[in-house]
Order: structure tokens, then sequence, then C-alpha cells
């Protein structure tokens, strides 16, 4: 199980509910729903681990607590 931040929303441009993880540059899933979208996530987060650990990136540890945006 990952511990990285989530944010779920909804896209009117898409049409679709959007996932993203802010913590993994570019990660990010979608979904018809918002549980599919969560579930999109964390295949995403695997596979964003997965990749950067097969070239040798360095894979950022999870916060642990809210992020905050301006």
């Amino acid at each position: 199980m990952y511990k990285y931040e989530i944010i779920l929303y909804w896209s009117n441009e898409d049409e679709t509910f959007i996932a993203e993880v802010p913590e993994l540059p570019g990660c990010m899933a979608h979904g018809d729903t918002w549980s599919k979208a969560l579930s999109n996530a964390g295949d995403a987060i695997e596979l964003w681990l997965d990749t950067a650990q097969e070239f040798g990136d360095p894979i950022p540890e999870p916060k642990g607590q809210r992020l905050m945006y301006a």
C-alpha cells in the first residue's frame, strides 16, 4: 500500500474524474466514477515507481501529511 496523497476531482473539460498524485510528477489517472479513478491512480502509482526504479531515478518518500496549496 502506498501512502502518497491523491487529489481527486471532476473535470468538466474531459467529462471524467481525475486523480492526481502531486508527489510523483506527472502521475495521474482518470475514471468514469471517483472509485474507478482512485483505483486507476493506484495502478499509476505502481507503474510510476516501477519505471523510476528501472531507470534509477529517485523515488520521493511520501510526506505523510496534507499538501498545502495556495
